[in-house]
């Protein structure tokens, strides 16, 4: 028997592929290039954030979390060294807000402790990296704890390290770009940022965080004189982003880089390109122009190999199920704009006449207790508060005319004048503000990926309130525990938290009251995994 000799690195395997080595700015990620040369614009996977080991007590979930890049957008798969991922104990999810990729194992056992591989695949290569999990069992725990518990004996020293594992478990997961943002952040931002990471430990948080700034301060000296005024990025009303500090060199001729996700990014002090950097004096403003979502990401600057600054962007995947209309209001009263957002947002931007508005003695924003509808008052209007005022949503915007009425009882020295009082009887007339269910927004078509999240939408209208339901293929939905459904003000909202092939068919809504039927439709189809060789 005969055997193939294997293709050296860089030269064509028997089917023509090449396996080029590269490296990962990312310590533990292998990297295999499958072309000689890369077409303009594409590029291989790679991973921008690895899986972190975990320790976890078994009976809870555990969670591995990736992001990757590449050009084209790579596919993610799963394996284990010792057995098989299957549907009934894993679950893999794609979180489109955080782009992670994640493996979920809910209720996990002691038989799925094993080392796991994540695989990040693109028709130009490959990028794989390796964790592993490690499950603590609870048998050990309660044994333990009881025979203390009668004996009051202290614990051992093994009982005390099994301890301190359980109390570190959390904090093995968090991820290092948790500690580089708070290494730029101000200390008000502290609280959403451990939010968000899922870190409580506020105290351990700051001591660990106290350790972590003066090493960065040691670095930065090398080739930083004074560093200051550090602003996030923050996502214009025009389209682009920007993000700022004051910096003062110690050699001017040091080099400064721009880095997305691990990779370098070019830039240009001319206004025209995609990324720019405007500096006057030592106030560095880095700028992207035309965002989009592609452009979310951590950015990073470095002088001379030196992180500097890191600042996360982020672009909310929200659209506008009603939009603000026109409004015409008198002088001296309150003009109101009001929109439904199709997911929850704690906060949108708010423009008037191209101007950012804030909360204040002339302005009032609020949104409802769902975070799905957002108002805007302008309390006593004025002739000059008439234009055009624009309500934002990450890159979706909408926009509507306030119209304001010159007082007629306005006297001439600009002050009210002292109103007329007449007391006539009216007609005696019939109200009636009842009317029949209709659907100011319909659902859309929609295609999702399997194992992907669906977000179905539409928003009723009707006096009395419609009783609304949802069907699939004539099932009704309601108390099915499987979707998600929420009607909150007319928006009615259905979710499919992890979509499979059994989800595809047709939906339908359907809004009755006393006064009528209305009913609407769409289908979804799902679109396969890509399978990759």
């Amino acid at each position: 028997m005969f055997k193939i000799p294997k293709a050296k690195e860089g030269q064509p395997t028997a089917s023509g592929q090449v396996k080029i080595k590269k490296k990962s700015r990312v310590p533990g990620v292998m990297i295999t290039q499958y072309v000689e040369n890369l077409p303009e614009g594409m590029s291989t996977p790679d991973f921008t954030r690895k899986p972190i080991a975990l320790t976890i007590q078994e009976g809870k979930v555990a969670v591995f979390k990736a992001i990757v890049t590449g050009n084209p957008t790579p596919a993610v798969t799963w394996v284990r060294s010792n057995g098989e991922i299957n549907e009934e104990r894993y679950k893999t999810v794609f979180d489109a807000i955080s782009g992670e990729h994640q493996l979920q194992m809910p209720d996990v056992s002691v038989d799925q402790a094993d080392v796991y591989k994540c695989f990040a695949r693109n028709e130009y290569g490959k990028a794989v990296v390796t964790v592993t999990l490690n499950i603590i069992e609870v048998g050990f725990k309660k044994s333990k704890a009881m025979q203390q518990s009668r004996t009051g004996k202290k614990l051992s020293t093994l009982e005390r390290t099994y301890g301190i594992l359980l109390k570190e478990e959390k904090k093995l997961e968090i991820d290092e770009k948790f500690w580089e943002l708070l290494l730029s952040a101000d200390k008000k931002d502290y609280e959403s940022i451990c939010v968000q990471y899922g870190v409580t430990d506020f105290r351990w948080m700051l001591k660990k965080l106290s350790e972590k700034k003066l090493e960065r301060e040691q670095e930065q000296q090398k080739v930083v004189e004074k560093l200051c005024n550090l602003k996030p990025i923050e996502l214009k009303p025009t389209g682009s982003a920007e993000f700022e500090f004051e910096m003062s060199l110690k050699d001017a001729n040091s080099k400064i880089f721009l880095f997305k996700d691990g990779v370098m990014i070019p830039f240009d002090a001319d206004a025209e390109v995609k990324h720019g950097l405007k500096r006057v004096g030592n106030r560095f403003v880095f700028s992207i122009d035309g965002v989009n979502p592609e452009d979310a990401g951590l950015y990073q600057v470095e002088v001379d190999g030196v992180k500097i600054f890191s600042t996360d962007l982020k672009i909310p995947v929200a659209d506008f199920l009603v939009k603000i209309t026109d409004v015409k209001a008198e002088e001296r009263e309150d003009a109101v704009f009001q929109c439904v957002v199709s997911h929850p947002m704690q906060k949108i931007t708010w423009m008037g006449k191209n101007l950012a508005v804030e909360q204040g003695e002339k302005y009032d924003i609020t949104v409802s207790e769902d975070k799905l509808i957002h108002t805007l008052v302008i309390k006593d209007c004025l002739p000059l508060d008439k234009g055009i005022y624009t309500a934002v949503v990450g890159l979706k915007s909408c926009s509507a005319w306030l119209v304001v009425e010159a007082d007629k009882n306005r006297g001439a020295a600009g002050k009210k004048a002292a109103p007329k009082f007449s007391l006539t009887t009216p007609a005696s007339k019939n109200c009636n503000f009842e009317a029949p269910p209709s659907f100011s927004v319909p659902l859309k078509m929609h295609k999702s990926p399997e194992r992907y999240e669906c977000h179905m939408s539409c928003a009723v209208t009707g006096n009395p309130r419609p009783h609304v339901t949802w069907y699939k293929d004539n099932i009704s939905l309601n108390i099915n525990i499987n979707y998600y459904i929420t009607n909150t003000c007319g928006v009615c909202s259905m979710m499919i938290l992890t979509v499979g092939p059994r989800d595809s068919g047709v939906y339908t809504v359907v809004a009755e009251n006393s006064l009528g039927r209305v009913e609407c439709s769409t289908q979804l189809a799902i679109q396969g995994n890509i399978k990759h060789t």
